[in-house]
């Protein structure tokens, strides 16, 4: 035994567990507006932020003092804390692609499921997506929508061949797996010319994307509907995929049914978390992220499906590509990418 190395990993599992308690602590603090009320404002005591916030004194205490612990906030002396501006704008701004604060409360909600997924990796049986922790599909489209904000329409779109010119002129659109269309209504907003149509089989979502669109001016262009990715209706200029092929339990099924309804020249694009194809390729932060939200959250919806495929989030691009030559298409480039996305443009 190695007294070193067994410290070493002491001092490691510790910190863990402070990173755990930390995600619950970043949510109430976003839940709050504590890091809000932070930003910008100098070195705060307790009491000050609490009166910004309208809390309790006591309880903003010792949260800044575990935030402080964390690195999330600095600690001033003289029971004084301030927020730099190179943590607000990941805890705070939502048009930046720095912003990570939907990852914790996509995190906290999977934890939800503890209980559950212990029960499932004895039994092998998956579990739904709407089975989980209602936070989880808020949390979900706040940690992707800011880089869909980012690269969808300046970035993404562009590097698929031909495929904006469609759009100014007027094409029709599926988003699959749109959730609350975060991604649908970013397309509309920007090409008023063509019609949007998203589709999630999770009826709670699709009902939300509804107000969002309307609340956004695009109902007009930009409708939602209850469908699968194997069932969906119509036929399409593009069809999307973001960050959720691997979730299905049938993706090959999946991409079948979308090359059916593409139109003739039609263009897939597909959005997916960014992995290597070895494990080793992925053993880093944003690995450890996606391979936690992978086990808690993709792996066990795909398994809840018929045929289970069950990629994870981790599939790496050669995985994909064999999914979706195998649904009959020809062609897979790589067209973009993120430190959090790979960028796929599939033809037939």
């Amino acid at each position: 035994m190695d007294e070193t190395k067994l410290m070493e990993f002491v001092h490691k599992a510790v910190a863990d567990v402070g990173t755990l308690l930390s995600g619950s602590m970043t949510v109430i603090g976003d839940r709050l507006g504590l890091y809000q009320a932070m930003a910008g404002a100098g070195s705060l005591t307790a009491e000050e932020l609490a009166d910004r916030t309208e809390t309790a004194e006591r309880y903003v205490r010792e949260w800044l003092a575990a935030q402080a612990a964390t690195g999330y906030v600095v600690y001033d002396g003289d029971d004084r804390y301030s927020l730099p501006d190179e943590h607000a704008i990941p805890l705070t701004d939502e048009t930046s692609p720095a912003c990570v604060i939907g990852a914790f409360e996509t995190a906290l909600a999977s934890v939800h499921s503890t209980d559950r997924l212990t029960e499932s990796f004895r039994t092998g049986h998956g579990v739904g997506w709407g089975e989980h922790h209602h936070d989880l599909y808020e949390g979900c489209e706040r940690f992707f929508r800011p880089g869909y904000r980012a690269n969808l329409v300046a970035a993404w779109l562009p590097a698929l061949d031909g495929v904006v010119p469609k759009l100014e002129a007027g094409a029709r659109v599926a988003d699959v797996g749109c959730g609350h269309g975060a991604s649908t209504i970013l397309m509309a907003e920007a090409f008023p010319s063509s019609a949007f149509i998203g589709f999630d089989a999770h009826e709670p979502s699709i009902t939300a994307a509804r107000k969002r669109a309307a609340h956004e001016g695009v109902g007009d262009r930009a409708r939602f509907e209850v469908a699968t990715a194997h069932d969906f209706p119509g036929s399409y200029d593009l069809v999307c995929f973001f960050d959720c092929l691997h979730d299905m339990g049938d993706p090959v099924g999946a991409c079948a049914h979308v090359r059916s309804a593409l139109a003739p020249g039609g263009t897939v694009l597909l959005v997916e978390p960014m992995a290597g194809d070895r494990v080793e390729d992925n053993l880093n932060p944003v690995g450890a992220a996606y391979y936690g939200f992978s086990t808690l959250l993709c792996t066990p919806n795909s398994l809840s499906q018929d045929v289970g495929t069950a990629l994870g989030a981790q599939a790496g691009e050669a995985r994909l590509r064999d999914i979706v030559t195998s649904a009959g298409f020809t062609s897979v480039r790589r067209v973009a990418e993120t430190p959090f996305n790979m960028v796929l443009e599939v033809t037939a």
